[in-house]
C-alpha cells in the first residue's frame, strides 16, 4: 500500500482522530479482516451483516495495527480510547482512501485503470488481463472476486509506488452501484462482457441490469475506450452511451467499423478447451489454444485481449500469454483428475441461467466419444441459482429440462431452492437412477462417494451460497476404501 500519514488520512476522509492516536502514525497496509493485520496496518472496522468490525479492534491492534478506521469511539480493557479515526461511514471512507491512491498513482506513474463488468466471466477476464499486463509493468488486480464497494478499495490498497496498471473487476446489485465504483477509480478502458439474468430479482428485471452495467461505459471520458461484446445485443447497444471510442469483439465476421480483436475459426478440442485465431486490427493474427474449459470462455479471452491491445500491448505478447493460460481463480471451471480416473469440474463459485447453460454444454461435449476414446458418463451436480427473484422456479425448471435434452447421464439436484430442476427433469423423461434430488450437501456427498466410477466426469455448479464448491473439493480428494491416490 502507498504509505499514508495520519495527516493524509484525516484530510482524505474528513474524520476526527481519537486522543490516543500518535501524531506520527504511518499506515502501510489496510484490511477489514483482523486476521490479516500486519504491523503498520489500518484496520477498517466495517459493520457487517453478521458481525461488527468494531468488536475486533482490540484483536487488530494486538496483531500490529496502528490505527482503526471506525464509526464510533471504542475502548480497550483499561477504558482508554482505541487509536482511531472516526468517520460517519467506514466503507465510504475506504473508497475515499482508494480514490486518493489511484489519483496519486495516475499523477506519478500515468497509471491506468481498466474496469471489467458483466453478468458472467468478470473474474476470469480479470485474471487473463492481469497476467498480460503483469508481463509489462507492476499490475494490481483483485484476488478472487473482490468487486464491490469493499472489494474495490481492498484491491487498490495493494498498490505500491511502482504500480502502473489497475485491473478492477466491478460487480453490482442495483442501479448506481457501478457509478459509485467508477467515481472512485475513473477507468480509462471499460470492458462489458454480457448482460444476463444474474441478480434479476434484486435489480427488478434484466432491463435494469443492462442499465446498471452500462454505467461503466458512461463513466469514460472522451479519451476513454469502451470494449463491448458485439454478440450480446444488450451490450452492443451500450455504444450509444459512450463518449469516446468504441471497439467491438466477437467471433465470425467482424463489423465493418469499430472492430477490435476478433476470434476466427473457433472450435473446442477433446479436452474441452477453446481453440481460436486471434485477429488484431493491425493485421496480426495468431492461433491459440486456451487452458480454460468451455466455448463460453472465448468471450473472456477476447475481453482481455482487447483491453490489453487498447493499452498498446504488443499482439505477440497478448497471444503468448493467453495461449494455454488456465483460470487464475479457484472454482471457475476448475478441472481436477482423480487417481481413479474420475474427472471433477468445479464451477460452483457463481451461477446464473447463462453460466449454467454454458457449463452443461461443456460437460456434454466432454462426455462425447473421441477418435481414440469412448464416451464418458456425465454427472451434473447442480445447486440453487440465487437472486433470481420471481424467475427462480421458471429458470430452475428450464435447467432440469436442458440437462435431459443434452443427454447428461446423471443429474443430482441439491437443496430445496433448486428442486424445480429435478421436477422438470423427471417430467422431461429422466427417472429411476438418472435423476436424484437430495436435501443437502451431506446427502449429495454420500451419493457421489458410493456411485462414482472410473471414467466419470462430474460437474459441480451453483451459486456461491449453495456451498457446492466445497463439496467439489471433497469429492476431488475422495478415495474409495481399498484404493490408493
Amino acid at each position: 500500500m502507498i504509505e499514508l500519514s495520519l495527516t493524509d488520512l484525516l484530510s482524505i476522509t474528513g474524520g476526527k482522530a481519537t486522543q490516543t492516536v500518535a501524531p506520527d502514525t504511518l499506515v502501510t497496509s489496510a484490511t477489514t479482516d483482523s486476521r490479516d493485520v500486519s504491523p503498520g496496518s489500518l484496520f477498517v472496522a466495517k459493520p457487517g451483516e453478521f458481525s461488527d468490525g468494531h468488536t475486533f479492534i482490540d484483536a487488530a491492534l494486538s496483531s500490529g495495527a496502528v490505527l482503526a478506521l471506525a464509526e464510533r469511539v471504542t475502548l480497550d480493557e483499561n477504558r482508554r480510547e482505541h487509536p482511531a479515526i472516526i468517520v460517519p461511514d467506514a466503507v465510504e471512507a475506504m473508497g475515499q482512501i482508494a480514490a486518493h491512491i489511484v489519483a496519486y498513482l495516475k499523477r506519478k506513474n500515468d497509471a491506468v485503470v481498466v474496469g471489467i463488468t458483466g453478468s458472467a466471466g468478470k473474474t476470469t477476464t480479470k485474471d487473463l488481463l492481469a497476467a498480460i499486463l503483469g508481463e509489462v509493468a507492476p499490475t494490481v488486480a483483485p484476488i478472487g472476486s473482490y468487486n464491490g464497494e469493499v472489494g474495490v478499495p481492498l484491491t487498490v490498497f495493494n498498490a505500491t509506488e511502482e504500480t502502473k496498471y489497475f485491473v478492477i473487476e466491478m460487480g453490482a446489485t442495483g442501479i448506481g452501484h457501478l457509478t459509485y465504483l467508477t467515481d472512485m477509480v475513473h477507468p480509462k478502458v471499460s470492458v462489458v462482457l454480457c448482460v444476463g439474468t444474474a441478480h434479476a430479482g434484486e435489480f427488478g428485471g434484466v432491463e435494469n441490469i443492462e442499465r446498471a452495467k452500462g454505467e461503466l461505459v458512461e463513466a469514460l471520458d472522451a479519451d476513454g475506450i469502451a470494449i463491448l461484446n458485439e454478440e450480446d445485443p444488450r451490450v452492443a447497444r451500450m455504444a450509444s452511451r459512450a463518449s469516446g471510442e468504441v471497439r467491438f469483439f466477437g467471433s465470425g465476421n467482424p463489423p465493418a467499423q469499430n472492430a477490435g480483436v476478433w476470434a476466427a475459426d473457433v472450435l473446442v478440442n477433446a479436452e474441452g478447451q477453446p481453440e481460436l485465431t486471434l485477429q488484431f486490427p493491425n493485421g496480426y493474427s495468431q492461433r491459440i489454444t486456451s487452458g480454460l474449459l468451455g466455448r463460453h470462455h472465448v468471450t473472456n479471452i477476447l475481453g482481455a485481449a482487447n483491453a490489453a491491445y487498447a493499452l498498446d500491448i504488443e499482439p505477440e505478447l497478448i497471444a503468448r500469454v493467453l495461449h494455454k493460460r488456465k483460470a487464475g481463480s479457484r472454482w471457475r471451471m476448475e478441472r481436477i483428475e482423480r487417481a481413479d480416473g474420475v474427472s471433477i469440474i468445479n464451477d460452483a463459485y457463481n451461477a446464473n441461467p447463462e453460466s449454467m447453460r454454458a457449463a452443461l454444454v461443456t460437460l456434454a461435449e466432454l462426455g462425447l466419444p473421441g477418435d481414440q476414446s469412448p464416451a464418458r458418463r456425465t454427472w451434473a451436480v447442480l445447486g440453487e441459482m440465487l437472486e433470481l427473484g420471481d424467475e427462480s422456479i421458471h429458470q430452475h425448471d428450464l435447467l432440469g429440462r436442458l440437462a435431459v435434452r443434452m443427454n447428461i447421464k446423471k443429474l443430482v439436484v441439491v437443496g430445496r431452492g433448486a428442486k424445480a430442476a429435478y421436477n422438470s427433469a423427471v417430467l422431461e423423461g429422466s427417472w429411476g437412477d438418472e435423476a436424484y434430488y437430495v436435501q443437502d450437501v451431506e446427502e449429495a456427498r454420500t451419493l457421489l462417494q458410493q456411485q462414482l466410477e472410473p471414467g466419470d466426469i462430474v460437474l459441480f455448479k451453483s451459486s456461491n451460497g449453495a456451498g457446492l464448491r466445497h463439496l467439489g473439493d471433497d469429492i476431488a480428494a475422495f478415495v474409495k476404501e481399498g484404493e490408493t491416490a
